[in-house]
């Protein structure tokens, strides 16, 4: 049987309502309408101050690469209530419309459009699940791993999360998202291939006990790679076994060819002690220039910790509580009708909730960020409708859009687009950065960001605001759609 793996068609990644509401909209001569729809979610992870936005690459795949095939159309056509003109349209499938992105690697808030797709309405319908499941996956792994790596002050922090993923997908998308929240690499060899990510690794446990003796197995890693020496000294006893053995090889079969040693891995144990009794022997020995990494099971608050108790940790591993997300796992974006165009004109579409944080923000819109001109530092964001433009050159009144008595004019500020085209009628007309680009491009747009956000308890909120055009749109279509 070959391997299905190879070369998988996700044309079919969808849920099933996708296709049954299509299959509605076609019989029904709806096939051209096009609609706008907004990607947006409600609540950041972890509490935290904002989210980092990840897996646009991945989404921009599949859409080039939709195909139903003839095998796909047969299992179709088995459930029997698909129509043959519409099953004959999704033979000949090809992706039409228009998409609006926040670029990877951006700090982004709740509510506001991060993807806006302008489409035919099946086109836009059919699109759904790979968006959401592509993008709140990334997205929320870039932003975990951000939080690790502000944990971490400066030292590196390393994707180990492989054999912890929820599946091979998670691994490796997993692993790019990690590269673009600021880990400096991964233990993933498949991403590293794939994305170009820089791949590390030092030796197992059963690496030490295959040998029994731990002086033999790190003499026989060190003869075999005495220019990246990396040992892991907790398989019997960190201080009385692991650390002496690991100077006494790099002794004999390192430093006499020529090379230094790269350091040691602690992965059990009390890490902050661990460490500082080790840098002890280390320096002693003569090798103050030895790392110290860590793992096992670490997050951003232990880490936190760590160095507040001072740890001599050089780097860190960090693995399925990076890799899952284990406190928060999942990220609840969603994809909702905010317009259809009818007779020329988008006109506004809302969803009503006896919840207040479900009322959707209606129409064609545009996000724009305003930042102090002096500084360079986000103030705030605005929602606006699509034709409008904010002045820069002008005072800008920001309010609140659930207090609107809480107000505040802005002056000498710069207002900028968040989103760029993508999709022009279905052509890609966006060149997609190196995943080494947009770590360095997610660095600098936090750095936009004033030190309170980036908190990990109780960061204040930021601000997403509405134009007073498109505020006085969503409480006309509330009025409008309320039962009195």
């Amino acid at each position: 049987m070959k391997n299905k793996l190879l070369k998988r068609n996700l044309s079919m990644l969808m849920d099933y309502y996708e296709l049954t509401m299509s299959n509605e909209y076609f019989v029904n001569g709806f096939k051209d309408t096009f609609v706008t729809f907004d990607y947006f979610f409600r609540n950041i992870p972890d509490k935290g101050g904002f989210v980092i936005t990840a897996g646009l690459e991945q989404f921009v795949e599949y859409i080039q690469s939709i195909e139903f095939t003839d095998a796909n159309i047969k299992y179709l056509r088995k459930q029997g209530i698909f129509s043959e003109d519409f099953l004959k349209y999704l033979r000949n499938f090809k992706f039409t419309g228009d998409v609006y992105v926040v670029p990877e690697g951006t700090p982004v808030f709740g509510y506001e459009p991060i993807i806006t797709v302008v489409a035919p309405i099946i086109e836009a319908q059919l699109i759904e699940t790979m968006l959401l499941l592509t993008m709140n996956h990334q997205s929320l792994i870039a932003t975990k791993t951000n939080r690790m790596v502000r944990s971490a002050q400066g030292r590196p922090v390393y994707e180990f999360g492989s054999r912890r993923a929820q599946g091979y997908d998670g691994a490796e998308y997993g692993a790019r998202a990690s590269y673009i929240g600021g880990a400096s690499g991964t233990a993933c060899t498949k991403a590293g291939e794939m994305f170009d990510i820089p791949v590390i690794g030092t030796m197992a446990h059963s690496n030490v006990q295959f040998l029994v003796s731990e002086y033999d197995a790190f003499k026989m890693y060190a003869k075999t790679y005495p220019s990246t020496c990396s040992l892991l000294v907790d398989t019997y006893d960190v201080l009385k076994s692991g650390i002496p053995n690991a100077i006494k090889v790099w002794d004999q079969e390192v430093v006499p060819r020529g090379f230094r040693p790269k350091g040691i891995r602690l992965d059990s144990g009390d890490l902050a002690y661990l460490s500082k009794k080790g840098r002890a022997l280390l320096d002693k020995a003569g090798y103050p220039d030895a790392k110290i990494g860590a793992s096992n099971s670490l997050s951003e608050y232990v880490v936190r910790d760590l160095l507040t108790q001072q740890a001599k940790i050089d780097w860190f591993g960090i693995g399925e509580k990076l890799i899952t997300s284990s406190t928060e796992p999942y990220l609840g974006g969603v994809y909702k009708l905010t317009s259809v165009l009818t007779d020329g004109e988008y006109v506004p579409r809302i969803k009503l909730s006896e919840n207040t944080e479900k009322i959707t923000n209606p129409g064609y819109k545009k996000v724009w960020r305003l930042y102090e001109r002096e500084t360079g530092k986000a103030i705030a964001d605005v929602l606006t409708l699509h034709d409008e433009i904010i002045d820069d050159t002008k005072p800008y009144v920001l309010f609140d859009p659930n207090a609107t008595w809480k107000k505040k004019t802005v002056t000498d500020y710069v207002a900028k687009e968040l989103q760029v085209q993508v999709f022009n009628k279905g052509e890609l007309v966006y060149q997609l950065p190196t995943v080494t680009e947009l770590q360095a491009f997610c660095k600098e747009q936090i750095d936009t960001l004033w030190e309170e956000f980036l908190r990990f308890e109780n960061p204040p909120k930021y601000y997403v605001d509405l134009s007073q055009k498109l505020w006085e749109m969503k409480e006309e279509l509330i009025e409008e759609h309320s039962f009195k």
